[in-house]
């Protein structure tokens, strides 16, 4: 028994990514000029982070496309691990952006330049006004690994902007420059670990492991005390997409007279306690297999 391949969240993904990549894109060219005309590295890396954002929102649009295409001869699950392969190249291309204003940043402090901090000021609370619209949208859009790699972009860059908007104010009123690329320093630091968690995430889903919120022995021992199942073996769970989990095993059952009862009882189990709706399941027969309980990860 198969389950279908919804196509749902992708779609509705896709729309909120392009209504984040209109408004980003839009601010980003007025945010490099700002940065260029006041000289703050902040509000330059603040800028750089914004072409880095419509970048990623494009790559994750254009995903969330691919990922809608149905199955084929070639792609029999369809393509819905274009998401993941997006959120990987997004996490990776984030690495180099952070990696870049880290350099900059270090130059900054051996070769101090002067800062108009007023300006970094109006251009920051502009920016990081615009970052919260976004980062609204996407959050309360589909949770899927696409969007979490374009909603990384953007709340790096909305750091970016708070630290733009400070290092104008400690410049304006102290002057102060070594301020601006210290924040970028750390701002460098704290969407390093974001950035680094959400390749973790990602490389799971590719090798295809068991999603962290399940328990694969607990799941089979579920299985296995449905009445009529004699044991479970040959179990996996895995990934296919945000929010689409598989699972395929082998139940051994007394008779194929109940296996009609017996593969309704199941559906129900993982649909309901686990929300297991892709089901792949072999049944065999008791005399044929011994009644234990294995399971392979």
């Amino acid at each position: 028994m198969t389950g279908h391949l919804p196509h749902g969240h992708e779609a509705s993904s896709g729309r909120t990514l392009l209504w984040g990549l209109g408004i980003t894109a839009g601010f980003a060219v007025v945010e490099a000029i700002g940065g260029w005309w006041s000289g703050s590295l902040a509000l330059l890396g603040d800028a750089a982070h914004m072409i880095s954002d419509a970048t990623a929102l494009a790559l994750a649009a254009f995903a969330a496309w691919v990922a809608r295409q149905p199955p084929s001869a070639r792609h029999s699950y369809g393509l819905v691990r274009a998401e993941a392969v997006a959120a990987l190249v997004n996490g990776l291309f984030m690495l180099v952006v952070v990696g870049g204003i880290a350099y900059h940043a270090v130059e900054r402090l051996r070769h101090p330049h002067e800062v108009a901090g007023g300006v970094v000021m109006g251009i920051a609370a502009v920016g990081l006004a615009v970052n919260l619209v976004v980062a609204r949208i996407l959050h309360h859009g589909e949770q899927t690994l696409n969007t979490r790699a374009a909603l990384l972009h953007v709340l790096g860059d909305l750091l970016g902007s708070v630290a733009a908007l400070i290092a104008g104010a400690v410049i304006y009123f102290t002057g102060w420059t070594p301020i601006d690329p210290l924040l970028s320093l750390l701002i460098c630091v704290l969407i390093l670990v974001s950035s680094l968690r959400l390749l973790r995430d990602v490389l799971h889903v590719i090798m295809e492991g068991v999603p962290p919120y399940l328990d694969l022995p607990a799941v089979g021992r579920a299985m296995a005390g449905v009445p009529g199942v004699r044991s479970v073996h040959d179990l996996h769970i895995w990934t296919l997409s945000s929010g689409l989990v598989a699972l395929s095993a082998h139940v051994v059952i007394d008779s194929m007279d109940r296996w009609e009862a017996v593969l309704a009882a199941l559906r129900e189990l993982l649909k309901e306690r686990y929300g297991i709706e892709h089901i792949t399941l072999q049944p065999e027969i008791q005399a044929a297999v011994p009644i234990t309980l294995r399971l392979r990860e």
